[in-house]
């Protein structure tokens, strides 16, 4: 005799681990780190990312509100990337003169950061040189020219990039950058690892 709809097996509760991990894997942050601000513990935290815990409504809020997530999002399945269109990339702005920055990477990234800047000819990052609190930063030039300038050291050093050169360098040796180009606009790809957290780039930090 087949079941019917009420002697039918309840149904399986949503598995939201890996939209979990993948979340907190996207911040760069910790078990322990995620676990304190949401007031779990790590053993806790671990078996919820494996799906062999359940956690209350309330412990759901408080661990969507340390990730940044809407509640309903966890029920949904990871995705597999984020994708920005061209011609929505949300504009940001860190400083300098004569330039528009737009973000490429969801503001959610935190393993890195993507932004392409557009300079008018002398727009730049300012007179100030300024660092960032991340591991490793690549520029790649697009169109224009920019040229990049290190003053530290007994000599300081700079270096003048075309469309399709590119530098690699450390973020927190003081630099600027300016547009060198007679003319048109310079657009620079900028790639920061880790991503820069909120409000680091502050006054006297001017940025991409």
């Amino acid at each position: 005799m087949g079941r019917t709809p009420e002697m039918a097996e309840p149904a399986e509760r949503p598995l939201i681990g890996a939209r979990l991990r993948a979340a907190r894997l996207a911040r760069r942050q910790t078990v322990a780190e995620v676990a304190a601000a949401s007031g779990m513990t790590k053993g806790f935290l671990s078996r919820l990312e494996r799906d062999r815990a359940n956690a209350s409504v309330a412990a759901l809020i408080r661990l969507c509100h340390a990730l940044d997530l809407a509640v309903g999002s966890l029920f949904e399945p990871p995705p597999a990337g984020e994708v920005v269109r061209r011609g929505e990339y949300p504009p940001i702005s860190f400083g300098g003169s004569g330039l528009r920055e737009f973000l490429l990477t969801p503001r959610g990234e935190h393993r890195l950061q993507a932004i392409v800047t557009e300079l008018e000819p002398d727009g730049g990052s300012g007179a100030e040189p300024h660092t960032l609190p991340g591991d490793v930063e690549f520029v790649y030039v697009l169109d224009g020219l920019l040229r990049l300038d290190f003053p530290g050291g007994d000599h300081g050093e700079s270096t003048t990039l075309g469309p399709g050169d590119a530098l690699t360098f450390t973020p927190g040796i003081p630099h600027l950058f300016q547009s060198v180009a007679q003319s048109g606009t310079t657009r620079v790809l900028w790639v920061i690892s880790p991503a820069l957290p909120d409000g680091a780039r502050l006054h006297g930090q001017s940025g991409r």
